[in-house]
This record gives C-alpha cells, sequence and structure tokens, in this order.
C-alpha cells in the first residue's frame, strides 16, 4: 500500500531524513521505532502528505503523493485515520460529539445514522457508555480510546498512530496495544505505529523498522529485529548505553 523510496528532508541545513526506504504492506501494522528526535514524526508526515521531501518518492496505492496538488491529496487523505499523540480531542465537545466530528464534516449522512454508527465505534472501543463524558472528565487511557474511535469512525484504509500510548502505566498501555489489535482485526486497515515502547509493541506488529540516522538502519519481523546482528538494532532493542548510538545527541 506505502513504499517510501529514497527520501531525503532537511530544517535550516539539518539533515533528517537521509535516504530513507520503507514498505509498508496492505492490511499489516508496521511499527516505526528510534531514539526520541532520529525523525520518526517526520517520516510519517510524509506519508500524510503534511510534508513533501527534498528528494525521494511516497508512493500510496501506486500514486506518488508528493507530485500531487492539493485537491488531488484531499482525496488520498480521506482514506486517513490519525490517532494523535495527545488524542487531540475537542474539550468544549462530548466523547460523542468528538467521534462524530468528520462525519459532520466530510459526509453528508443524516443524525440517526451518525449516531448508530459512532455508538458502534465507542462500542468497538469500550466505551459504549461513556458519550455523554467531556474529555476532561476522562482517565488518559479512555481519551486514547475516544480518539482511536474517532479515527476510525470514516472507516480509513490507513491509520496512524502517533506514539499511542505515551505517558500511560504500562497495564493501560498493554490495553491500548491490544486495542490497536482488536480493531485492526475488526476494520483491516493498514497501520503505522509510531512507537518508544520496545519490545512491547513488538507483541501486535507484523513488521518492525529501525530508523537511525535519517535511514531504515533495519526492517523486518520482530523476530528478525529482536535476532538482528546489526550494532545500531541490538543497542536500541536492549537500551544498552554502549553502541554506535549517540545518546546525548
Amino acid at each position: 500500500m506505502i513504499e517510501l523510496i529514497g527520501l531525503y528532508k532537511s530544517f535550516k541545513g539539518q539533515n533528517v531524513l537521509k535516504g530513507a526506504d520503507l514498505l509498508i504492506p496492505t492490511g499489516r501494522i508496521v511499527t516505526v521505532v528510534g531514539k526520541s528526535g532520529c525523525g520518526k514524526s517526520v517520516l510519517v508526515k510524509h506519508i500524510m502528505g503534511l510534508l513533501r521531501p527534498d528528494a525521494g518518492q511516497v508512493l500510496i496505492d501506486g500514486i506518488d503523493i508528493t507530485k500531487l496538488e492539493l485537491t488531488e491529496l484531499d482525496r488520498i487523505r480521506e482514506k486517513l485515520g490519525v490517532l494523535f499523540q495527545g488524542g487531540a480531542l475537542f474539550d468544549s465537545m462530548t466523547v460523542e460529539e468528538n467521534v462524530a466530528f468528520p462525519l459532520k464534516e466530510k459526509t453528508k449522512l443524516g443524525k440517526a445514522e451518525i449516531r448508530e454508527r459512532v455508538m458502534r465505534a465507542l462500542e468497538d472501543v469500550g466505551l459504549g457508555d461513556r458519550g455523554s463524558k467531556f474529555p476532561e472528565e476522562l482517565s488518559g487511557g479512555m481519551k486514547k480510546r475516544a480518539a482511536l474511535a474517532r479515527a476510525l469512525i470514516t472507516e480509513p484504509s490507513l491509520v496512524i498512530f502517533d506514539e499511542p500510548t505515551t505517558g500511560l502505566d504500562p497495564v493501560i498501555t498493554s490495553s491500548i496495544h491490544k486495542l490497536i489489535k482488536t480493531t485492526h482485526e475488526k476494520y483491516g486497515f493498514t497501520a503505522v505505529i509510531i512507537s518508544h515502547e520496545v519490545p512491547g509493541i513488538f507483541g501486535i506488529v507484523d513488521k518492525v523498522a529501525v530508523l537511525h540516522d535519517g535511514v531504515i538502519a533495519q526492517a523486518g519481523t520482530p523476530d528478525e529485529i529482536r535476532a538482528s546482528t546489526n550494532p545500531v538494532v541490538k543497542q536500541f532493542i536492549t537500551g544498552s548505553l554502549e553502541g554506535p548510538i549517540d545518546i546525548l545527541s
């Protein structure tokens, strides 16, 4: 579904991506991992069409979105759902109103059908009885669940998860991982997850891509990454202070 080919991107003379290549198969869950500040979010913003590379291609269903005009790009984005790191829920809206927002903005569905779809989505994420609550009345884990329901409400073919478990305790983190897996099985979307939960995230993904120094140091199944002899990969997944990764940069 998605192929990144030779992506280069710099900001004010600082090279962030230096020829990154990555294949994301249709219907699979792929996680991009790497040290903080290594460019994971920059990489994913190219998939979302929020950034254009200095060089390289971003192919979605065979279409190079770096060449598209804004109206054409918007049609590609209609296939996209995003779970933002902080949830990005509207504080002035109830959970039900937050989840309904994309349908009200992007479709001509009637109120009854919108509400039916919203309640079904909330049931899918375990919040069937929380629709009338406001975000401030929810726990951190519940906010992520509500944000996931909103990301799925338009039935996207691609969902981006931007560090979905940041700030959550280990138990809630495990529950969010399980939720991603179960909703993926039900909806069948392709998933790209930016994560720092190593090796916990390995339990739900089909492919792991390790980003280092502007390129994908290695990509493979969780078992292949665990067994890697690449010194960068070994250091990152073990959390060792010794190795080629500069922990101070």
